[in-house]
C-alpha cells in the first residue's frame, strides 16, 4: 500500500498541472549526519491545511523529486526511520528548487544500545566497562500506559507494588535492592550526577523513586556495577543507573486511558536548549482495592551557553497520592490466621500511601582549555512521606520530612592520550525531619479508623558527608588501559531519638574506597575477546534509629566487589559476559516497621553471570540477557532472602511494520526466589516464592505525516510482586506473601505541534 501511494501521488499530482504551464518542482537529496544517504525516506509537500499534498520516497542514492502546481510557499516534510523528521519551508520557482536535507538521530547522545564494554570509549568520568546505555526510543515503560517506574530495564527487574505513587523496589542478580539501599540512582544534571537517594527514609534505606520523571523527557538510562567508579559513592554498592534527560523535545500532548485510568501528559520546548513538561493521572488500576489516585509531575532543564560555560538547571515537582493494596499470602492461609481477612486483593483496605517532593539542581562545566574543564554543581531538595501499610501485625504509619543538599566541586585534565587525571570534592546534607513510626491496630471490616496510633520511634537524622576522590585513566601501550581510583568519605552521623534521649547519639565515620580496572584491547582482526577485570569497595549508610532496640546499629556496610567482563562481535551479534564477586559486611540496621527492632543481616557473598546479546537489524534490535546468581549468609550458608536467582529478560523492536506500525516488546522472566524460613508444613525449610512472567508492549500508528500518532499498550503478567515473608497475628508461622500482577491493556494519543525532534 504505501509503495502504490508513493507512486499514486507523484502521479496525480502530475495531471493536475494544466497545459503547457511552467513546471514547479523541488528536488534534492536526503542525508544523515555523517552525509550518507537515507533511502526510504518520505518526502511530503503540502501546503496550508494539508490541501495540494503530494509525496514520494527518496531512492537508494538518496535523491527525491516532488512536482506541483500552482508556484508559492509550502513546507517540506521528511521522514525516515531511526532518524528525526524535519519540516522546512520551501518557496516553489518556475525552474524548480534544489536542496540537501540532513536529518539527525533520533537521540543526540547515544543512538544505540552500548552491549559490548568497548573499553576503547571509556574515560576517567565513566571508567566501569559493565557500563550499558540503553536509549530510551527501544525501551518500553515498567507498566506501559500506565503510572509508575518510567523505564524498564533489561535485566534489572523493577516492581512497582501498587499505584505508581509508592516508589518501587529494585532487583538485580542475586541482589534484593528493595527500595534502593545497595542501589544507587542517579539524573543526570549536565556532567553532574545528581543524587537520587534518600538515606534513612522512613519506609525504606536507600529510597529512590524515578516515579519523578516524565518518561516523555527521559533520553536514556545507564548501568553499571556501581563499586567502579570514584563519582558514585553512597548507595552504589550492586548497581548504579543514571536517568538522562532530553535537550528538548517537540511540543505535544498525549492521552493515555483505559477504563479505570487517564494520564495526560504535555511538553514544549521554549528554545532548542530547554524543555518543560507537565503530567496528571488519575485511576484506580486493576486491583479490586480502588486506588483513587492521584499523581501529578512537573519536570524542566534549561542549557545556557555563557563564552566558555555550560550551565544547565533542572526543577522538578512532584505530588502523589493513592490507596494502595499492599501484601496478601500467595497459597493457603494458616488456620491460625484469625486476625487475617482478604477483602479485595489487600489485607486492609486503610493502606495508602501520599509523597510530595521538589528538586533543583545546577551544573556549570566551565571549559578552562581544550584539554582541562572544572565543573561545578549542586542541587536543594524537599522530600515528604506519609504511609499507612499493615503486613499482618495491624495498621502502622510510616512518616517523615526532610531537607537535602549538595555540592560538588571536580577538576578533569586530559594531559596527553595515554593518561587523564580527575579530582574532585563533594558534600551532602541529608536531614530526615520527624521520622517516625507508629502503631494502630486491626482492620475491622465495616470501619475505617486510622487512630489513635502508639508512637514506637520518632526521630530527627541529620547525616553529612564530606568527600574527597581522586582518579586517573589511560594506556601504557597499545593494547592495555587502566584506571585507578580512590575516596575518602567522612560522615557525620546524628540521630536525635524524640521519645527516649537515652537512644540518641552523634559519630564520625570514615572509610576508604579505592577502585581499579585493567583492560586487554585486542586488535580488531584478533579473534580474542575484550577482557576487562575490576576491583572496587563500596559502601552504603545504614538507618542509624535504635527503634525499640537497646544498641546502636551499625553506621556504615561495606562491601568488596570484583567483576570480570569479556565481550566480543561475532557475525554482526554483540555478546557481553559479565562474572561478579561481592562480600558484604555483617550489620545491624534497618527497623522492622512491625516491631521496631533493628534487623541482623549478613555477613553475605554474591556470585553471579550474566550474558547479553544484542543484534542489529536495518529496522529494528533485539537484544536477550540472562542471569544466574548465588547469593547466600557466609556463616549459616543461608540463601539471601527474596535475591533474585534467575532473571532473563528478552527486547526487541520493529520501527516498520505493515500499514506504517512500530512497535516494542519485552519478555521478562524472575524464578522463584528463596524468602527464608519459618512457613508450614516444615519450619525449617526454605520457604520458596512463584516466579514471575511479564510481557510488556507497545504498538504505534503515526498518522497526519507523523503529527498524530496512535498506540495501544499492554502488559500480560503472571506471578505476585514485593514477594515476602509475613506473619498475620496471632501466628507466629510465615507465610509466603506479595502483591497480584494484573494484566491490562490502554490506548494512547499523541500529537505533535511541529519541530525537529519527537518526544
Amino acid at each position: 500500500m504505501s509503495r502504490l501511494l508513493a507512486l499514486c501521488f507523484p502521479i496525480l499530482c502530475l495531471l493536475s498541472l494544466p497545459a503547457l504551464a511552467d513546471e514547479f518542482f523541488v528536488s534534492g537529496r536526503v542525508v544523515d549526519e555523517q552525509g550518507q544517504p537515507v533511502a526510504g525516506a518520505t518526502v511530503q509537500l503540502f501546503r496550508a491545511q494539508h490541501l495540494n499534498q503530494c509525496q514520494t520516497n527518496t531512492g537508494d542514492d538518496g535523491q527525491f523529486r516532488i512536482s506541483v502546481n500552482p508556484a508559492g510557499d509550502y513546507t517540506l516534510w521528511v521522514n525516515a526511520t531511526g532518524l528525526q523528521p524535519l519540516s522546512k519551508a520551501v518557496e516553489l520557482m518556475p525552474g524548480g528548487s534544489a536542496l540537501e536535507v540532513q536529518l539527525a538521530p533520533l537521540i543526540t547522545r547515544k543512538d544505540t544500545v552500548v552491549v559490548t564494554a568497548d573499553v576503547k570509549d571509556i574515560d576517567v568520568l565513566s571508567p566501569d566497562p559493565a557500563e550499558e546505555v540503553f536509549v530510551r526510543q527501544d525501551l518500553l515503560d515498567a507498566n506501559p500506559g500506565r503510572p509508575g517506574a518510567p523505564i524498564s530495564i533489561p535485566g534489572y527487574p523493577i516492581e512497582t507494588a501498587s499505584s505508581g505513587i509508592k516508589a518501587p523496589q529494585y532487583f538485580a542478580p542475586g541482589v534484593a535492592g528493595d527500595h534502593g539501599e545497595p542501589i544507587a540512582q542517579y539524573v543526570s544534571v549536565g556532567t553532574y550526577l545528581a543524587p537520587n537517594n534518600l538515606s534513612a527514609n522512613a519506609h525504606g534505606n536507600g529510597y529512590s523513586d524515578p516515579n519523578i520523571f516524565i518518561p516523555q523527557i527521559l533520553e536514556s538510562v545507564q548501568v553499571d556495577g556501581g563499586a567502579y567508579n570514584v563519582r558514585e559513592g553512597n548507595h552504589a554498592l550492586n548497581l548504579a543507573a543514571v536517568y538522562g534527560l532530553r535537550s528538548h523535545v517537540n511540543s505535544f500532548v498525549t492521552l493515555t486511558g483505559d477504563y479505570r485510568d487517564i494520564d495526560v501528559v504535555a511538553g514544549l520546548s521554549p528554545t532548542t536548549q530547554s524543555f518543560i513538561a507537565i503530567e496528571a493521572s488519575y485511576g484506580n488500576g486493576f486491583l479490586k482495592r480502588l486506588e483513587h489516585r492521584q499523581q501529578y509531575k512537573l519536570n524542566g532543564q534549561r542549557i545556557f551557553k555563557l563564552s566558555n560555560h555550560q550551565l544547565t538547571v533542572l526543577g522538578i515537582g512532584y505530588f502523589g497520592s493513592s490507596y494502595v493494596a499492599g501484601l496478601v499470602p500467595i497459597f493457603a492461609t494458616n488456620a491460625d490466621d484469625s486476625n487475617f481477612k482478604n477483602v479485595g486483593d489487600t489485607i486492609d483496605p486503610r493502606q495508602k500511601d501520599q509523597t510530595h517532593t521538589a528538586l533543583v539542581a545546577l551544573n556549570d562545566v566551565w571549559r578552562l582549555t581544550a584539554s582541562q574543564q572544572l565543573q561545578l554543581s549542586g542541587f536543594f531538595r524537599t522530600y515528604n512521606l506519609g504511609l499507612f501499610s499493615d503486613f499482618g501485625q495491624g495498621l502502622i504509619r510510616q512518616s517523615e520530612f526532610r531537607t537535602v543538599t549538595g555540592q560538588s566541586t571536580n577538576y578533569v585534565n586530559k594531559f596527553t592520550e595515554t593518561f587523564s587525571l580527575l579530582g574532585g570534592l563533594d558534600y551532602e546534607r541529608e536531614a530526615p525531619r520527624r521520622d517516625n513510626l507508629d502503631h494502630y491496630n486491626f482492620y475491622i471490616p465495616g470501619t475505617n479508623a486510622y487512630g489513635p496510633f502508639t508512637k514506637v520511634d520518632s526521630n530527627n537524622v541529620t547525616l553529612t558527608s564530606v568527600t574527597p576522590y581522586v582518579a586517573g585513566s589511560g594506556a601504557f601501550t597499545r593494547y592495555f588501559r587502566y584506571y585507578a581510583g580512590w575516596r575518602r568519605d567522612q560522615i557525620d552521623i546524628s540521630n536525635e531519638d524524640l521519645i527516649d534521649s537515652s537512644n540518641s547519639f552523634q559519630k564520625w565515620v570514615g572509610l576508604n574506597s579505592p577502585k581499579a580496572t585493567l583492560s586487554f584491547i585486542p586488535r580488531d582482526t584478533w579473534f580474542l575477546p575484550l577482557v576487562s577485570g575490576s576491583f572496587g569497595e563500596a559502601f552504603f549508610t545504614e538507618d542509624p534509629r535504635i527503634g525499640t532496640g537497646s544498641t546502636v546499629g551499625t553506621a556504615v556496610a561495606t562491601a568488596h566487589s570484583h567483576q570480570l567482563i569479556m565481550s566480543k562481535a561475532i557475525e554482526k551479534v554483540d555478546l557481553k559476559i559479565t562474572l561478579g564477586h561481592v562480600t558484604t559486611s555483617q550489620e545491624l540496621a534497618k527497623i522492622d516497621p512491625d516491631t521496631g527492632l533493628p534487623e541482623n543481616l549478613g555477613p553475605g557473598r554474591l556470585k553471579f553471570m550474566t550474558i547479553a546479546a544484542r543484534r542489529n537489524f536495518s529496522q529494528g534490535s533485539i537484544l536477550a540477557t540472562f542471569s544466574k546468581a548465588d547469593a547466600r549468609d557466609i556463616n549459616s550458608g543461608d540463601p539471601t532472602p527474596e535475591a533474585p536467582r534467575t532473571i532473563f529478560d528478552l527486547l526487541g523492536n520493529v520501527q516498520k511494520l505493515p500499514f506504517h506500525l512500530q512497535a516494542r516488546g519485552e519478555f521478562e522472566y524472575v524464578g522463584r526466589k528463596p524468602l527464608g524460613t519459618g512457613c508450614e508444613p516444615n519450619l525449617n525449610t526454605q520457604c520458596v516464592g512463584v516466579p514471575v512472567r511479564e510481557f510488556r508492549a507497545a504498538v504505534v500508528r503515526p498518522f497526519l505525516y507523523s503529527r498524530l500518532s496512535v498506540g495501544v499498550n499492554m502488559l500480560i503478567a503472571s506471578g505476585y510482586t514485593g514477594q515476602t515473608l509475613e506473619s498475620f497475628a496471632p501466628s507466629p508461622i510465615n507465610e509466603v506473601t506479595g502483591v497480584r500482577i494484573p494484566s491490562y491493556a490502554s490506548i494512547s494519543l499523541t500529537w505533535k505541534f511541529g519541530g525537529n525532534t519527537v518526544p
